[in-house]
């Protein structure tokens, strides 16, 4: 789960550091813990709800999954561009969780339209909110304000919180109770997000307000900016409705976006006159596209290792039975118990000249995830005769991935941030989370390798365990090699991207 940091603080240089973190922060940390509840919720019975409900093939099922997942972590970009010139954060984030809210409850309607149209609103939703509430903590800071990566820390534990509850509370009510009370209670948990947004207004200090344009003109034909945007959110709506239906165009647009947001940053690449700047660049990009391996490999776990944990797992701890869903808050479990100490030996490391750097770091944090899918090979293997996997190897997977996560996602992001040239940190986060947007869509192409209930769209009956074990083994077991072997590639290139970094760890 990553965290995007802010622009630079809209409060005043001046502004005396304080000891204390600034007690809105405690309400914007629950306003994203409530929404990460909501949005993980909901995740975690996606598949399972097409598979099931609605009888969708692996394939099909995996298609639509990749399709929304692309298109939410796309439409961030414009929801920060249209919060920084237009609407301001308030607006922007009471927007997103407004059409998210209506989204999970639409999710509870069984009815496939209806679906898809829920799919759309949180689409939509997320990209107001989602770039706009980890703006505003870094509005409560100036930029050298020594307080904000530890109130960054704490805000990114908080969507680790969301993370790991939502699939607990949520897929148990729907896996057990019924669909519509799952999809219900992600509903709920935005709804309690924008209450608490909603009481931290007073303390915000005008920070999230609209800006204030040069020319002062807040009309356009005759209509004001704030309607323009709203008109343009329920069209957006209608797009992503018809998009989420159809992941093969999805796929064309991303990849040609892609390639034209690529070579014009090769071409500014080469035209940079500073050599320091030019090197720096390169690696930046370079790690940014391997960083699409390791996502596009370590999202499966929202859709193979889902069906795979359902139907070739041993779910059964002290005599019950836990809900497959309820395994993808495992992952967060982790970040959370791990996401501390890792800070410590970074910074234990550090002290002793021994910290790795950067490009050594996302090595690390692929072979790592190497290492998990070589675990569930490994559980698959000896599991052939039954079919059904020792839970030990799909905790060991996550754990294996957890730590990958942490050598990899927030030393992206900071490496972002301290390797852009001068005026392209925004340019280029966009272009790290295009990436991430796109890696989604590779990651619903690769768990369709895995599909065992065959058929169009409405799936046919499912194999045998034993049938089904080796057919999502081999995969996993592909895929663990491939991220070994770029892993081991990145560590025999790290000291070169290192000496290319000039300086920078």
């Amino acid at each position: 789960m990553s965290l995007a940091p802010p622009p630079n603080s809209a409060l005043p240089s001046q502004t005396p550091p304080v000891q204390k973190h600034p007690r809105v922060l405690a309400y914007l940390l629950f306003t994203e813990t409530w929404e990460r509840f909501s949005f993980y919720g909901m995740r975690a019975l996606l598949v399972f709800y097409l598979t099931k409900a609605f009888l969708f093939s692996d394939r099909a099922a995996y298609a639509i999954y990749g399709s929304y997942a692309a298109l939410v972590y796309a439409t961030p970009v414009l929801g920060g561009l249209l919060a920084d010139r237009l609407l301001g954060f308030r607006k922007a984030v009471l927007i997103g969780g407004v059409l998210m809210a209506l989204g999970h409850f639409a999710m509870a309607v069984p009815n496939l339209q209806v679906f898809y149209a829920a799919l759309a609103l949180l689409i939509c939703g997320n990209g107001f909110f989602k770039p706009n509430i980890s703006s505003l903590v870094g509005r409560l800071y100036v930029a050298d304000d020594p307080r904000r990566d530890a109130a960054f820390t704490i805000f990114y534990m908080g969507i680790n919180l969301g993370g790991f509850l939502a699939p607990i509370a949520c897929g148990y009510l729907g896996e057990r109770l019924g669909w519509h009370w799952g999809f219900g209670l992600a509903g709920i948990g935005m709804l309690l997000g924008l209450f608490v947004f909603l009481r931290a207004q007073p303390l915000l200090a005008g920070l999230a307000e609209p800006p204030v344009r040069a020319d002062g003109r807040r009309v356009l034909l005759g209509l004001s900016l704030d309607i323009w945007v709203y008109l343009g959110t329920a069209l957006s709506v209608v797009v992503a409705w018809q998009l989420v239906q159809r992941a093969a165009l999805v796929g064309s647009i991303l990849i040609v976006f892609g390639v034209a947001v690529f070579l014009g940053l090769c071409v500014y690449l080469l035209r940079l006159s500073d050599s320091i700047a030019r090197g720096r660049l390169g690696v930046a990009l370079l790690l940014t596209a391997f960083s699409v391996v390791f996502w596009s490999f370590f999202e499966q776990s929202g859709t193979s290792m889902s069906l795979f944990t359902d139907r070739n797992v041993d779910r059964s701890l002290f005599g019950k039975s836990i809900a497959a869903s309820q395994f993808q808050s495992v992952d967060s479990l982790f970040i959370l118990l791990l996401a501390p100490v890792f800070s410590w030996l970074w910074l234990y490391l550090s002290r002793r000249r021994l910290e790795p750097n950067t490009p050594l770091k996302f090595a690390l944090g692929t072979v790592q995830l190497g290492l998990g899918f070589v675990a569930l090979y490994i559980g698959a293997a000896v599991s052939r005769a039954t079919g059904v996997v020792p839970m030990f190897w799909l905790v060991l997977c996550y754990f294996l991935h957890a730590t990958g996560e942490l050598c990899l996602s927030p030393i992206g992001l900071s490496m972002i941030t301290k390797l852009a040239p001068k005026g392209m940190t925004g340019i280029l986060m966009g272009t790290w989370f295009l990436v991430y947007s796109f890696a989604q869509y590779v990651a619903a192409l690769i768990a369709q390798l895995t599909g065992v209930k065959a058929g169009g769209e409405v799936a046919t009956a499912l194999p045998k365990p034993a049938e089904t074990v080796m057919i999502y083994g081999s995969v996993f077991g592909t895929l663990g090699s491939v991220a070994l072997g770029v892993g081991v590639l990145l560590v025999l290139a790290s000291p070169v991207l290192a000496r290319r970094m000039h300086g920078v760890h």
